[in-house]
C-alpha cells in the first residue's frame, strides 16, 4: 500500500521545524527587547555551513545516471578514476573538514555570545526600569528643593532685613547713650582733677613736713645703732682677744707641768726666739683659723688619695685639720712648742721637731705627700735647695710635693705683709722655687697664685687689668709638684 504523500509532507515540515527551533535555541537571533538592538543573525551562516558540509560529503561520490550499458560502463570508469585520485584529494577533504570544524566551533561560540547579551540586556533592562523610578523620584526632589531653595531665599532676605534693621537701631542707641558717657565721663573728670589738686597741695605741704621729720629721726636712730653696733664690736674684739691669751696661757703652763715624754732630743728652732707671743701674732695678721682653712681647702684634690702626707711647720693646724675632714691621713711638725700643743689639744697629730733633723730620720720613700706653707721665706736661703733635696729623698714616685709662700712678683706684698714677720729673712721668686723642684727630681710642676691683692687692696681696682695683673697679682703662690 502506498503511503499518502501529504502526511509525509506534514511530517518532514514537522521535522523541519523541530530542526529550526534546535537550531535558534543554540543560536538565538533577533533583537533585545528593552535596549531595542538586533542581536546578529547566524541562521544564514548554519545554511552554508550545512550547504558546505553537503559539498564536502559529496567529494569523491560520482553523479546517479539512468541505466544501461554504457551509463553503467561509464560509472564504473568514475569510479575507478575517483578511486585512482583518492590519493590526490585526501589532503583537501581533510582541510574542508578542519574547515567546518571550526566554523563549527566558531557558530558555538557566536550563540554562546548571544544568549550572553540577551541575558545581560534583561538584567540592564531591570536596572534601567530601577534607575529610570530614582530618576523620577530624583526629578521630584529636584522640583521640591527648587521650591524650597526660592521660600528660604526669601525668608533669608526678610530676616537679613528685620536684622539690619535691628542693629541700625542698636547702633544709634549705643552712640547716644557713648555720648552721655562720654560728657559724664569729661564732667568726671574735671571734678576729680580739680579735687586732686587740691588734695594734692595739703598732702605734699603734708608730706614735707613729716619728710623732714622721718629723715631727722632715721638719722638719729641710724646713728645710735651704728655707735651701739661698734662699741659691741670693740667689746667683744677685747673679749676675744682676753680669751684666747687666757687659753695659750693655760696651754703653755699645762705644757711646763706636764711635759711630753720624748723618744728623741726636740732640736733647737731655726728663727730666734722672739719676745712677745707668736700665737697672737699670726691671729692678727694672718688671719683666724677659719680663713686659713678655707684658702687651704685648695690644696685637698691634690693631696686626695695620699695616705702619709706630711705637713712641715703646721702651725696652728690648719691644713691637718682639713686633711682630716677629706679623710686623708696627715701628720704636722712644727718648732714652737706651743703650737704643738694646740694642735694636740684639737686631737691632731703633730710634734716639735726641727725640719732638717725630722727629714733625715725619716727612711726613704715614707711619704706619698708634702705640704709646707709660709716656711721657706724663714729659711736661710742656702738651706731651700736641701730642703727640696729632702723632700725628693722621702716622697715615693709620684708623691706631691706643694710649697706655698709669699709672692715677690707682687709689689703690693712688700707694702703690707711681707716685713709685718721679723723672722723673714728673704722672698723666694716662683721661677726660682721651680727651678729647685726640677732640679731634684719633680716633674709636673705648676705654679697656682692665690689671695689676689685686689681682694684685700680694693683701691689696685682702680688700676688697669694689665698691669694689675703683671705687679699687683696673688700675694702668695703655691708650687706644686711630683715626683718621677
Amino acid at each position: 500500500m502506498a503511503a499518502d504523500p501529504d502526511l509525509k509532507t506534514e511530517e518532514l515540515a514537522a521535522i523541519i521545524r523541530s530542526i529550526e527551533e534546535r537550531v535558534r535555541a543554540q543560536h538565538p537571533s533577533g533583537q533585545i527587547s528593552s535596549l531595542g538592538v538586533p542581536l546578529p543573525d547566524l541562521m544564514p551562516v548554519v545554511h552554508a555551513r550545512d550547504a558546505a558540509e553537503a559539498k564536502v560529503a559529496s567529494i569523491g561520490t560520482v553523479n546517479p545516471r539512468p541505466g544501461g550499458v554504457g551509463n553503467s560502463a561509464i560509472q564504473f570508469t568514475k569510479r575507478q578514476i575517483a578511486r585512482a585520485l583518492g590519493w590526490f584529494v585526501r589532503d583537501q577533504v581533510q582541510f574542508n573538514r578542519a574547515l567546518l570544524g571550526c566554523v563549527e566551533s566558531l557558530l558555538t561560540a557566536l550563540g554562546e555570545a548571544n544568549r550572553t547579551i540577551a541575558v545581560l540586556a534583561a538584567r540592564t533592562g531591570e536596572r534601567l526600569d530601577a534607575a529610570a523610578e530614582e530618576a523620577a523620584e530624583l526629578k521630584d526632589i529636584r522640583v521640591h528643593w527648587i521650591a524650597w531653595r526660592e521660600e528660604w531665599q526669601r525668608k533669608q532676605f526678610s530676616s537679613e532685613v528685620q536684622l539690619l534693621r535691628g542693629m541700625a537701631d542698636l547702633q544709634a542707641g549705643f552712640h547716644h547713650r557713648a555720648l552721655l558717657m562720654e560728657t559724664n565721663f569729661r564732667q568726671l573728670e574735671v571734678n576729680f582733677r580739680e579735687a586732686i589738686k587740691a588734695q594734692h597741695l595739703d598732702f605734699t605741704a603734708s608730706a614735707n613736713l613729716f619728710h623732714a621729720e622721718f629723715t631727722a629721726t632715721m638719722e638719729k636712730s641710724i646713728g645710735d645703732v651704728q655707735k651701739r653696733l661698734w662699741d659691741d664690736l670693740e667689746r667683744i674684739r677685747l673679749d676675744y682677744e682676753r680669751l684666747i691669751h687666757t687659753e695659750l696661757r693655760i696651754i703653755r703652763q699645762r705644757a711646763i707641768l706636764h711635759p711630753e715624754p720624748a723618744s728623741a732630743p726636740i732640736p733647737a728652732a731655726p728663727q730666734p726666739t722672739l719676745a712677745f707671743d707668736y700665737a697672737r701674732f699670726a691671729e692678727r695678721f694672718r688671719g683666724t683659723e677659719e680663713y686659713v682653712r678655707s684658702k687651704q681647702m685648695f690644696y685637698v684634690p691634690h693631696f686626695a688619695g695620699c695616705q702619709e702626707v706630711l705637713d712641715i711647720g703646721c702651725g696652728r693646724g690648719e691644713f691637718l685639720q682639713v686633711m682630716n675632714d677629706a679623710g686623708i691621713a696627715a701628720r704636722g711638725i712644727d718648732s714652737d712648742p706651743e703650737s704643738i700643743a694646740l694642735c694636740r689639744a684639737k686631737g691632731l697629730n703633730a710634734e716639735a721637731a726641727d725640719l732638717f733633723t725630722y727629714l733625715n730620720n725619716l727612711p726613704d720613700a715614707a711619704l706619698d705627700g708634702i705640704y709646707s706653707s709660709q716656711v721657706v721665706e724663714h729659711l736661710p736661703p742656702e738651706r731651700i735647695p736641701e730642703l727640696v733635696r729632702l723632700a725628693g729623698a722621702k716622697l715615693r714616685n709620684g708623691g706631691v710635693f706643694a710649697i706655698e709662700t709669699p709672692n715677690p712678683e707682687c709689689l703690693a706684698i712688700f707694702a703690707s705683709h711681707f716685713y709685718l714677720d721679723p723672722t723673714h729673712t728673704r722672698p723666694i721668686p716662683a721661677p726660682l722655687m721651680v727651678f729647685y723642684l726640677e732640679e731634684f727630681g719633680f716633674g709636673g710642676v705648676k705654679v697656682h697664685h692665690l689671695s689676689p691683692a685686689v681682694e684685700s687692696m680694693p683701691a689696685l681696682a682702680t688700676i688697669p687689668a694689665e698691669f694689675r695683673e703683671a705687679f699687683f697679682g696673688g700675694l702668695d703662690y703655691a708650687v706644686i709638684g711630683r715626683k718621677v
